[in-house]
């Protein structure tokens, strides 16, 4: 008689083990709790609800705002360009809103974890094996090792530094020091046109401070519409921004004043401080990946199929650590999808259609496909566009810059894109991408009643706008 010893199902400490507290593992750590598993999250005791929350996405966005309120910036077209709440901003006013709204994050996510029985594991995590993690933490004893039947691997990214560059903090730094700041510098090098670095470059600007953005790159932002980027670009220089496109920094010097940025070209650009966004790593370093069998690439990123799964099949991974498109909201329905095929649970898939939003000042938002897009496609299109000095609510909240752009087939008069540069464009985005996702046309927006006054009211006029020249369009033509 066999025995059957050999096929017992083994027994894990946990159905799913999540590493990290981010945006993907938070949600991924919930739906699964939802379905009835035991789950645990490893976190280390500083970064609960992980980079998006303690040095990313939360704090830089409050950051921005806090600069919005106290430099009167929305208010400057109403009354003038001298016009400030607090004349002397310091950056403990700045960094004060931002430790409110941390630490308020940081509850909300212990607290949603706590309340669906999730454990959660203090310390840093690295593989034993494929099925088993041990989390060290930084007290003296504290480690845990524990098992699970599933993994999702959620670390997040830090800020690339250039191995040629030497950060100190004070004069030299990334992304993540803007946040540990103990003064606003009267000039400034970004390093990088990336979102990040023209987020903060047009937050300094906003502060009055004197940026120089330094890409080695022909221009900026070049995912995004061109009319758009140029309008950007417009009121950046309008704030004292100079633009070094084309242009590699050689090297930074250190003085006792400040720094000197070198650039490959022979220019020299004198500031108080460099800070650098040279792209984002993969926090997978200390994961002892090795001990899976799995891989990350030279960005530190891990290689996923569509169900967010690695080559080992029960080891997951979401958010930043898998690349484009790194976004905290992406990420967040990357991890609820993950947990639901770690169970066997039907799901749909994300869908294609997303909005991407980046958060200068003013801030951009778009959702579908481009102009240049389109026509490299051959797809025909017409364009609708509203500007906010057009709307009384522009006129109300002082924005007489904002733009909405509308792109409508003229084959089916389908909205095949929406782009949005102005106050919150972020928010107003996603009454297109609605649209857009049920297929609707520009005919809805045309006999649809939307409350006045308001910014939405641009996707009316836009509307108006493309079907009067979609009207002549068709008058034109000939028979």
């Amino acid at each position: 008689m066999a025995s059957d010893v050999d096929t017992a199902e083994p027994v894990y400490d946990y159905d799913l083990l999540v590493i990290g507290s981010g945006p993907g593992g938070h949600k991924a750590a919930i739906a699964a709790a939802k379905l009835g598993k035991k789950v645990a999250v490893a976190e280390k005791r500083n970064m609960m609800g992980g980079v998006c929350v303690n040095t990313g996405t939360i704090p830089s966005k409050t950051l921005r705002e806090a600069v919005l309120y106290l430099t009167g910036f929305s208010q400057r077209d109403m009354y003038g360009p001298s016009y400030r709440v607090k004349s002397q901003i310091t950056i403990a006013d700045l960094l004060a809103r931002c430790a409110h709204v941390v630490g308020r994050e940081i509850e909300v996510v212990r607290n949603q974890l706590l309340r669906n029985r999730v454990d959660i594991l203090t310390g840093t995590a690295r593989f034993v094996d494929e099925h088993t993690v041990e989390v060290v933490g930084e007290a003296r004893g504290e480690r845990h090792v524990v098992s699970a039947a599933n993994i999702v691997i959620a670390t997040g990214t830090r800020p690339a530094r250039p191995p040629q560059v030497q950060f100190d903090e004070e004069y030299v730094l990334d992304s993540d020091g803007v946040l540990a700041l103990d003064r606003i510098p009267t000039t400034m090098v970004v390093v990088g046109a990336g979102v990040i670095g023209i987020e903060y470059a047009s937050m300094f600007a906003a502060l009055g401070t004197r940026v120089t953005v330094v890409e080695k790159r022909p221009q900026m932002l070049s995912f995004c519409d061109p009319e758009v980027v140029e309008s950007l670009k417009f009121h950046l220089r309008d704030q004292g921004v100079t633009f070094r496109f084309g242009e590699e920094v050689e090297r930074v010097e250190v003085t006792k004043k400040g720094t000197v940025t070198s650039l490959v070209s022979g220019k020299r650009i004198a500031a108080d401080m460099v800070m650098y966004s040279a792209g984002r790593q993969g926090v997978t370093d200390e994961l002892r990946l090795e001990n899976t069998g799995l891989e990350a690439d030279e960005r530190g990123r891990l290689a996923v199929d569509k169900t967010y799964r690695t080559t080992v099949p029960h080891i997951f991974a979401v958010g930043d650590v898998i690349g484009f498109p790194a976004l905290a909201a992406t990420s967040m329905d990357q991890g609820r999808i993950a947990a639901c095929h770690a169970f066997d649970e039907p799901v749909r898939d994300l869908q294609e259609l997303q909005p991407i939003g980046i958060y200068t000042v003013p801030e951009i938002s778009y959702c579908g496909r481009t102009e240049a897009e389109l026509t490299a496609a051959s797809v025909p299109y017409e364009v609708g566009m509203a500007r906010y000095r057009e709307l009384a609510r522009g006129a109300i909240c002082g924005d007489s810059y904002g733009m909405l752009k509308l792109l409508v087939s003229t084959e089916d008069r389908r909205l095949l894109g929406v782009h949005v540069f102005g106050t919150n464009a972020t928010d107003l985005v996603h009454i297109g991408q609605a649209i857009m996702g049920c297929g609707g046309t520009v005919d809805y927006l045309v006999d649809t009643v939307l409350n006045y006054p308001t910014l939405s009211e641009a996707y009316k006029v836009a509307a108006l706008d493309v079907t009067n020249k979609l009207r002549a369009l068709e008058t034109y033509s000939v028979e």
